[in-house]
């Protein structure tokens, strides 16, 4: 299934929702959003997972290549709504513990209001 990504803006709050496979085809239009020079001027990148299917290195490698300008911008990056098979690929690699993973949206919001 090709990966659709939609982008909504609320409570200055970038919510990215991704649907399908992220692969190295589709990781290069992860890439472009996330280089965006507007995701800057907001306080929180939230990327909702649930429809999700499946990650590969590629894709992982865009999220980690943003990880550090995000960080050095105080924006905060959450990952939320992952399914059990792709979090298990950020646990296997250790990703867990350098990217914020909760459960579902009011989690993420919470968090990011801290």
């Amino acid at each position: 299934m090709p990966m659709k990504i939609t982008q909504e803006i609320r409570d200055n709050t970038v919510i990215l929702t991704l649907d399908g496979e992220l692969d190295a085809s589709s990781s290069v239009i992860l890439d472009e959003e996330l280089s965006d020079p507007e995701i800057m001027k907001y306080t929180m990148v939230l990327v909702n997972c649930q429809n999700l299917n499946y990650i590969s290195s590629a894709g992982l490698g865009v999220f980690i290549s943003h990880l550090q300008r995000f960080e050095d911008a105080q924006i905060r990056l959450i990952f939320y709504n992952m399914q059990d098979k792709v979090r298990n690929v950020f646990e296997i690699l250790g990703l867990d513990l350098l990217m914020t993973i909760v459960s579902d949206y009011e989690e993420a919001r919470s968090i990011a209001n801290e």
